[in-house]
């Protein structure tokens, strides 16, 4: 179904599991009872189920897990808040960008997330290409 999760709430514990999320509704199964929960805003539109790929590898055949920093880059480096696979890159090197613009999409847990400029400036370095998987903490793009 999704993604679960062992809870232990006020000394009781429940086996929670989150499903497909669609506009204002979330099904969450607690302890194999199904629950449509409602939500105050409009939830981000999941991700198409794909049939799984193989990683991305590189010159070598190694998988691709995240691409190294670049010695001596010089400005505000934009890192992967999670583990996933960059699904586009929506700027270009020399691209001048606001704080808050979206720079890239990335696909973890099966929900597309929007990752943005923190900053406003110039992008010096793009770190990765769509289809790579990145680890969290992974540098995507240098803004200077």
């Amino acid at each position: 179904m999704g993604k679960e999760y062992n809870l232990k709430i006020n000394g009781t514990d429940y086996n929670v599991v989150i499903g497909q999320a669609e506009a204002t509704t979330i099904e969450v199964e607690v302890n194999g009872t199904l629950y449509m929960v409602e939500v105050d805003r409009p939830m981000k539109p999941t991700a198409k189920i794909h049939p799984p790929v193989a990683a991305p590898v590189n010159a070598v055949g190694a998988p691709v897990v995240s691409k190294p920093a670049t010695a001596g880059s010089v400005g505000v480096a934009i890192k992967s808040p999670l583990p996933g696979v960059i699904l586009s890159v929506d700027v270009a090197v020399g691209a001048t960008v606001k704080a808050g613009q979206k720079l890239l999409v990335l696909e973890a847990m099966k929900m597309e997330n929007s990752i943005e400029a923190t900053c406003d400036g110039k992008v010096t370095a793009i770190k990765v290409a769509k289809g790579d998987s990145v680890l969290e903490g992974a540098e995507l793009i240098t803004i200077g």
